[in-house]
């Protein structure tokens, strides 16, 4: 088993407020496994961003048989957009600070501008150019997907 070395090591002091015990902190950072750094970034997003490619659209035909067009595609960009969330935090950006929570604010803000973004496609290419919804679905996720990484990378996952 191979064990990485810390890239950095911070320390800190810690002191109740009575003043009464003080703790020394010291935490390390390390730098992603070995597999993923030798795989680029962009290439990384683009696997689990295939991988949502393939459950949004699995999804989207499951909920088109039961719904309008519209919100099925919703459904299947919300399960999609959960599961992207969790690889990108831990495989694509996996070495990026910052806190779950406000990552996953800032990754859910650009996951609806996209989601608007591929709605407004997905209806333009099924109501005006007369595209079959799957086929639209799978155009409209393929040209938003790079404006996504880029909210993603420089804002969502982007360093503090």
């Amino acid at each position: 088993m191979r064990v990485d070395t810390p890239t950095n090591r911070v320390e800190r002091t810690v002191t109740d407020e009575s003043g009464s015990i003080t703790v020394r902190v010291i935490t390390y950072e390390f730098s992603p496994p070995p597999a993923s750094r030798s795989i680029p970034q962009l290439a990384r997003f683009c696997v689990v961003g295939a991988s949502g490619y393939a459950i949004n659209l699995a999804v989207f035909r499951g909920a088109d048989a039961l719904m309008p067009y519209v919100p099925a595609f919703a459904i299947a960009f919300a399960v999609s957009a959960a599961s992207n969330f969790m690889w990108n935090r831990t495989w694509t950006f996996a070495g990026a600070d910052g806190r779950p929570h406000h990552q996953l604010a800032r990754f859910l803000t650009v996951s609806l501008a996209a989601l608007a973004t591929d709605l407004a496609i997905l209806s333009g290419l099924v109501e005006l150019a007369g595209a079959g919804k799957l086929i639209a679905a799978a155009i409209a996720i393929a040209l938003v997907t790079p404006l996504s990484f880029l909210g993603n990378k420089h804002w969502s996952f982007g360093r503090a």
